[in-house]
Order: C-alpha cells, then structure tokens, then sequence
C-alpha cells in the first residue's frame, strides 16, 4: 500500500483535532432529505395541475435516465452516452492517508508525545488479523469476496431513493466506499453515486481485493477518534493491543472483539436520530448490530461457533487528548525540539505532519520523573514545595558520554512558556529565554584562563577597581578568607569571589570568555547591546565578541538552562564536547512487514575541546564545592559543582532575581535556575527571589542547590550508576603568568621552622647547623607581615621580624 499524503477525508466522516467529542463527527450514513424535484416554495405555484404534470414528466425522465445509466456503467453496454460518462471518470492513486507521528522515550515503550492531525497508525493488509477483516465483510459487505466491486441492487436502490423523494442513502460495498473516501466525494447526489460505481469498478480491476480491503480498514473513522483499524483496536481494547498480533498468539484480537470494532462502522458516534454502535454510549443497539455481525461470519463459515458474551470495552474518555497530544506533561516542551532535530535530518514540516514515524528520543523516564520530583513546586519531596506559584524552575540533565537529554523541565506542561530553552513564536522567531548565570558561568571563565596559562595559584587583588574605576561587588562581602590583595583562584572560585574573574576577562580579552563557552557547550547568550536579542555563537567570532563587558567572566549575560547542562557535561566528561540533543532514532513502518525500519540515527561527534589536564585541575576544585555547601550526593558519589547567583533588576535594592546550580558526576550533568515571575495585565513581571519560609535572599547554593542534590539522589538510583571518581588533580599554570594581587606568602614550615631569616633549631637549616640567626635570602619583605615575601633581588621593602634588608 502507498503512503499517503495529508488532507484525506476518512471514510465515515469525523472532525480532526486534538479532541473527539461523542456527537461531533457526522456519521457516516446519514440521511438528508433533499428538497424533491419541482418542489415548490410554501406560497404554492400560479397554476398547480400544470405544476404537477411538468414535474411528474421530469420524474420520469430522470428515472429513465438513471436506469439506463446504471445499466450502461454495470453491464457495460455500448451506448455512446454511457461509454463517454464511464471513461470521462478518471481513476487515480488515491492519496496517502495522514497518520500519527509517535515520540517515545529512550525505553522505546513510554509514549512522551504525537505530532499531527490523525490518529492513524497505517499497516499493511497482508500482515492484518484475517478475522479482523472477515468481521468487518460481515459487517458491511458479506458478498465483498463474490462481486466486482458494485452492489447493483444499491445502486437502484440509491437513485430510486434520489428520485422519489426517499433517503439518499443505500447499501454500499467495502469497495464503493473506499472509492467515495478516496476520490473524496462528499456531495449527496445521484451523480456522485454514479461516480462512486465507476471508480469502485476501476478499483476492482487495480487492486486484489485484499489490498482493497486493507486501504479500506487503514482509512475507515471507528469513533473515538480512531482513524483506522489499528487505531481503533487501542481505542477499543486498550493501547498494548494491536491487529499484527498473529492469531492464536497471546494478546491477538479474537471474532468477538473484531465483530465490536466492525459494528461501529455503520454509525460510531451519536447523531440527533440514533446513539450510534458505540456500547459506551448505546449497548443495547451495539450489542444488536454486533450479532448481526456474528450471524453473518457463521454464515460465511468465518467462524466455527458464536462467542459466549460480548467482550468487555475500553472505557472511552471523550476529553482525552487524541492528537498531537502530550502537551499537558513536562515533557511536552521537547516536541518543539524533536521538530528542529527532525528538520536537521531532512525530514520537512510537511513530512512531519503527514505523520507516520516513530521517534525514540533520548529521555530516561527513571530520570525525567526524578527531574519533575525535584523541580515541580508541587511535589512533596521538591524544596520548593513551600514557596508559592510566582516561583518558576528550570532543570535539564545531559549524558556527559553522548551527549543526550536525559531529563528536561522547563515548566509544568508543554504549553506555557519554556524556562529552560529558547521560545519561539508561531513563525519561528526567537521570543525569548534564559537568564544570567552569575557564578556558575565562571566554569567557563576558568577552561579560558586555564587554557591561556594562568593557574590555580596566581593571586588577585580584591581592592583592584574595574576599568573606570568602579568597585567590584563580591555579593556585598568585604571579609574574604584569603588575604584579600594576594587571594588564590581556587580559594576564589570555592568561595565564589567575583574579583578575579573581572581581571581575568579583562585580562584575557571578553571574546575569549566567550569563545571558551561556546566551545564547551554554549550556544546562544543574551547581546549586550539589544535589550531581548541573542547571539549565536555558532557564527559570532571574534572581534564581534570583543563588545561584551568584562563582567562577562562571572555571569551577566544571559543563556539557557539546557546550554549550561551541556557546558558542564563538558567538563565532567574531560573537556570532549558533544552537542546535547532529543533524538536518538527515527524509523518509519514498512509496508510490507509492518515493522518499524530506521531512517535516521543519531550520530555522536566529540570534539576535543579542552586539554584533559585543564579539566582536571578545574573538576579538582569544583569538587570541593558541594560538600562545602551541604550537596554532597548520597552513598559516596563524586561530584562538581558550582552556584550562581544574579542580582534582582539594577542591583540597587540587594536583592537577587536569579539562582543556579550547576553539577556533574562523570554520567551525569545537570543544571538547575530558579527564578520568579508574575503576570501583571498582558506583561510579565519579574519578582526577586527569596528562600523558604525566609526573607532572606535566595541563592545559587541554597534552594537550586538543593533541588540538584534531590535531583541527582533520585537519578543515581534510578540509573543504578556506578560510582566513577574523576581524574586526579594536574597542576597546570606557566609560572610566568601572574594575577594582579601580590605575590604568594611561602607554605608554613612543618618543623616549627621558618628557613632563611629565624632561629631555627640546630640542624634543620642546612645553610646554618648551629641554629643560629641567619639573614634573608633575596627578601623585599612584605610590609607589616613580619615575614619575607621571597619576591625576588632588589631593595627589601618589608619588615621581616622588623629589620628586613636590602640584599643589593
């Protein structure tokens, strides 16, 4: 059988939509009654017997008329009139039928969302239930095996009904109703009748009357939304049941459940006349007409002996979603992404929506329940199950090692706005999304600095001010836990400092910082120039990226959740890049076989980003992180982490408006934002943000911190990972690249003695076995530490126990 192209009419007429409502679709016999030859209007005619005789004549004519039609298509007379109107109906491939598109998670087995118009699950006829098929010709057509295709008594029936005033309404074979659904006839009149038999007739002369019966069970509408007979063995019998499980095998569809699903055909929804078949809706009609069903399959011999009882049905829930469906679930929000990836692969929008495929995506059910867990407000075990609806989250976890989306939460369902990626408009313009990362960007600002030569062990000056002569905020602290004109970066990175990071981006130029996150994983970031607008840094190089600021390095700008899960998988998988993505496989049904045949599969490049030994040294301090913050994961997982937090609008107020957590094992990474927001006539207001049950502000190691260690708890044991510890720390850094603080204080001595300058006890100094005071050795002195800075030769300017000297 062809595949088939959108737009088809369905045999039995239904509406197409998301929802399939009892008494929406028109039924597929229904009769309407004409206004009658000559019929008059209610004033009446000027001269009634002349009336009457006019119109008793063109009654007659066209009765003729019909007859001789029929005669001359059925018989195949050669009558000029007949001959011409039989070969001026042209027959032609019907168009494909649309179908349902089917997204699944990485199981294969849980349905995450469908694309299209249709139900529709098209399957070849060959491969079919046979008793399926024998039902349905007991139901409508049980002479479909004996005749060409045309039910003669139907035909005088319908033009005798079309001419006397009667129901325009007849019986019709399986072919005939095929070739009307096919050919799209949908008017209500003789001449269409007429065409309906040409056609049907050609079609029999085409098609086997296997393949005639299979088109006609893969478009007939069964109600419940089911187009088509696979579609309608899940609405009727529930969604594991299918008419490819062979007979006599555990689950096959048995005479007695074929016979309900054929009985329907004649009238599967509600009309202002009758309930339809449906034995939801009329059992005591459905149960009539399915052992008229029954009878006819033991006349034909289809079947040995009656079934004991009417099968038990499905209960049908008219609300229920039917096509393109999944919206209403977290998972929702990656159907738009599934469509980019699809589009990506050559498969277009029209490709799409005429449905058919079957997509396995990357999504772990185990770990995308525990990202819901974790992140939706409204669960018990999530901490912000006490903060109110105005609070908004974000959360996306990647597969270091593939690069697959094993989890995304951007919001509650598929519809409303995405807090976790990009949004676009019914045009596909880009709307909006993501929000500054403050610290957590600073991953980044370290594999640039890293990867530049600068080490864990330069020092940096907290008191340096920013080019114009501003002071750097530190999140309002002033009392650091290092010396704060000779503070270390790993101590700033662990204590989150923000001064370093401004000199390093300044000192490394903004387009490095930048560069150094595309190349980990960033994708877009927020302009700094046009307020709403993005850059891709896919094709931004550059001087175009020297515009940015130096605040850059510790997080202005804003970028997705779901790029920043991709940054640090990069570095919780040794600096390899893989770009994150939904779709693993795309297969299509074959129409031979009925099983499902891959089209496209994915396919993971790594590129070397970053040397292994950068990596490591960074991992090695973001490693102390967690723990340092109360995020240590359960039962001895090793893991990074890094908080971030950004001011509430202008900064002014002290207030903080956006919180991160970003976090790795080496299987797993994941980030976490959270906001808040509320609407305010048609616009969005953003609010800041505080902790639970507090009025303190929220920060990234707080509640997003939180949220993450729930996260990663849950999806560590839903993937019974293995603990992986990572790599051993690598001391990386040219010496001669220095931070601007003042030079390192020596390590203290672990013999009670300082070399070089004090007592120290005899034997230990191996310039000085006495023990006696020995003087500085290349010593400008640190003023007022009372120790020697060892910087170098030149004047001492420090105190050294108060008598530092010039060793010039």
């Amino acid at each position: 059988m062809g595949a088939a192209p959108v737009g088809s009419a369905s045999v039995g007429a239904a509406p197409v939509g998301g929802r399939a409502s009892v008494g929406s679709a028109s039924v597929a016999r229904a009769a309407v009654r004409p206004k009658p030859p000559g019929e008059q209007s209610p004033a009446g005619p000027k001269d009634p017997k002349a009336t009457k005789k006019a119109a008793k004549k063109r009654r007659r004519t066209n009765l003729l008329t019909v007859a001789a039609a029929v005669l001359v298509i059925v018989l195949g007379a050669g009558v000029v009139g007949g001959a011409y109107f039989f070969d001026d109906v042209k027959f032609t491939e019907p168009k494909s039928e649309d179908q349902v598109t089917q997204i699944f998670a990485a199981d294969n087995k849980t349905q995450i969302a469908t694309i299209g118009n249709s139900t529709r699950q098209q399957v070849p006829y060959a491969s079919i239930n046979p008793v399926i098929g024998q039902a349905v010709m007991a139901a409508e057509d049980k002479n479909f095996l004996d005749h060409n295709g045309i039910d003669m008594k139907g035909i005088a029936r319908a033009a005798w009904n079309n001419f006397t005033g009667g129901d325009q309404q007849g019986a019709s074979t399986i072919t005939q109703q095929y070739a009307r659904h096919a050919a799209e006839l949908k008017e209500i009149s003789y001449n269409r009748k007429l065409r309906e038999a040409v056609i049907a007739r050609k079609m029999e002369d085409q098609y086997s009357k296997g393949e005639i019966l299979g088109r006609y069970l893969n478009s007939v509408y069964f109600g419940r939304g089911a187009y088509g007979i696979e579609a309608a063995v899940k609405a009727y019998f529930g969604p594991n049941r299918s008419v490819l499980t062979k007979p006599g095998t555990k689950g096959a569809i048995t005479a007695a459940e074929a016979a309900v699903i054929a009985s329907v055909i004649k009238q599967p929804e509600p009309s202002k006349t009758h309930q339809g078949y449906d034995p939801q809706n009329n059992p005591t009609d459905a149960k009539i007409r399915w052992q008229y069903t029954i009878n006819n399959m033991l006349e034909k011999g289809w079947i040995k002996t009656a079934p004991a009882k009417y099968p038990t049905v499905a209960k049908f829930n008219p609300d229920a979603c039917r096509t393109s469906c999944g919206n209403d679930k977290a998972t929702g929000k990656i159907v738009k992404y599934v469509k980019q990836e699809l589009r990506a692969m050559g498969i277009n929008d029209a490709r799409q929506k005429s449905g058919g495929l079957r997509i396995t995506t990357t999504i772990n059910p185990g770990v995308q329940k525990a990202a819901e867990t974790a992140a939706m407000r409204t669960s018990d075990k999530s901490p912000l199950r006490k903060l109110d609806a105005t609070y908004k989250t974000a959360l996306v976890a990647v597969d270091p090692t593939n690069g697959h989306v094993m989890a995304y939460y951007g919001g509650p369902d598929g519809v409303g706005w995405d807090y976790a990626g990009p949004n676009y408009n019914s045009d596909g313009d880009f709307i909006g999304g993501g929000r500054p990362p403050g610290s957590s960007f600073k991953i980044y600002t370290l594999l640039a600095a890293l990867s530049d030569g600068y080490g864990f062990d330069t020092t940096w000056d907290s008191e340096a001010k920013k080019v114009g002569g501003d002071a750097i905020n530190n999140s309002s602290r002033t009392n650091f836990s290092c010396d704060k004109r000779r503070c270390p970066l790993d101590e700033a990175t662990i204590q989150s400092y923000n001064f370093p990071f401004y000199h390093l981006a300044a000192a490394l130029g903004p387009d490095k910082v930048a560069e150094a996150a595309y190349k980990a994983g960033i994708q877009y970031i927020s302009s700094p120039t046009k307020i709403g607008a993005r850059v891709d840094l896919t094709k931004t190089k550059g001087d175009a990226l020297k515009q940015y600021g130096n605040e850059i390095g510790y997080g202005q700008y804003a970028i997705t959740a779901l790029d920043h899960a991709n940054g640090v998988a990069t570095l919780a998988n040794e600096g390899r890049f893989t770009r994150a993505h939904f779709v693993k496989s795309v297969a299509e049904r074959d129409e031979k076989t009925g099983k499902f045949k891959t089209i496209h599969s994915e396919r993971v490049v790594f590129n070397p980003s970053f040397d292994p030994g950068v990596v490591a040294a960074i991992d090695n301090v973001l490693e102390k992180i967690p723990g340092k913050n109360g995020q240590n994961l359960r039962n001895g997982y090793d893991a990074i982490g890094k908080s971030g937090t950004w001011e509430y609008k202008d900064g002014k107020s002290g207030q903080n408006g956006d919180a991160w957590w970003v976090g790795a094992t080496p299987h797993l990474a994941a980030t976490v934002w959270i906001g808040r927001e509320k609407q305010v006539k048609d616009q969005m207001q953003l609010l800041p943000i505080y902790k639970p049950n507090s009025k303190k502000g929220m920060t990234g190691g707080s509640t997003p911190g939180d949220t993450w260690k729930v996260f990663m708890d849950l999806a560590n044991k839903a993937l019974d990972a293995e603990k992986t510890p990572f790599p051993p720390d690598v001391k990386v850094g040219d010496p001669n690249k220095k931070g601007n603080g003042l030079d390192p204080l020596p390590e203290a001595p672990t013999n009670g003695c300082i070399l070089g300058g004090t007592i120290c006890p005899p034997g230990t100094d191996p310039n000085n076995p006495g023990g006696t005071v020995t003087p500085p050795v290349n010593g400008p002195g640190n003023p007022g530490t009372g120790l020697p800075d060892g910087g170098g030769n030149g004047a001492g300017n420090g105190n050294g126990n108060g008598n530092g000297r010039n060793n010039n």
